[in-house]
């Protein structure tokens, strides 16, 4: 499996509550639930459908896999692993995460938070379009995600060890 592409799926979580209490504890709007269940329904399109699927444990973050799981129904239910650590992780900390995954896993989905999500893509990414690596410089907007193409096994990614294939962000704005 060396020589094996596998696909990262760095998500922005969707649209969540402003702060009013716990910040871990926002919920999604219903402009949030719109965004998540429109990724479920890219991923599925664009054969993105993860096999491996790391949470990080606030609130907003998991209510938005449901809603993109519900879009993903149908096919094999991935290994899905809710991370504290990923609750205000740093760039470096993701890419740990992403690294320590078991060569087996195709395609990995991350749902976390900024800024760690555009910046470990920006981190990664060894090649991209212009235009692509000045999305993902700019930040992931809710409900976005970046894809990457990474050959050979997670454990031996390095920076700039991927290929940035695309930033999808949301149609739809509030």
């Amino acid at each position: 499996m060396p020589g094996t592409v596998r696909r990262l799926v760095l998500l922005r979580h969707a649209k969540a509550e402003h702060a009013g209490g716990a910040d871990e504890l926002r919920r999604l709007t219903s402009l949030g639930v719109r965004q998540a269940g429109g990724v479920g329904a890219a991923l599925r399109a664009t054969g993105l459908i993860p096999e491996r699927v790391l949470v990080s444990s606030a609130l907003r973050t998991q209510e938005t896999w449901t809603h993109v799981a519900a879009a993903l129904a149908d096919v094999p239910e991935p290994e899905v692993v809710l991370s504290d650590a990923l609750y205000g992780a740093h760039p470096g900390e993701v890419v740990d995460h992403v690294t320590a995954t078991d060569a087996r896993v195709r395609t990995l989905l991350v749902v976390g938070h900024e800024p760690a999500m555009s910046g470990a893509a920006a981190h990664l990414a060894g090649s991209a379009s212009a235009a692509h690596l000045a999305q993902v410089r700019a930040g992931l907007p809710t409900g976005s995600y970046a894809v990457l193409e990474v050959v050979g096994p997670w454990a031996e990614l390095e920076p700039m060890g991927a290929r940035l294939v695309d930033v999808v962000r949301p149609a739809w704005r509030d």
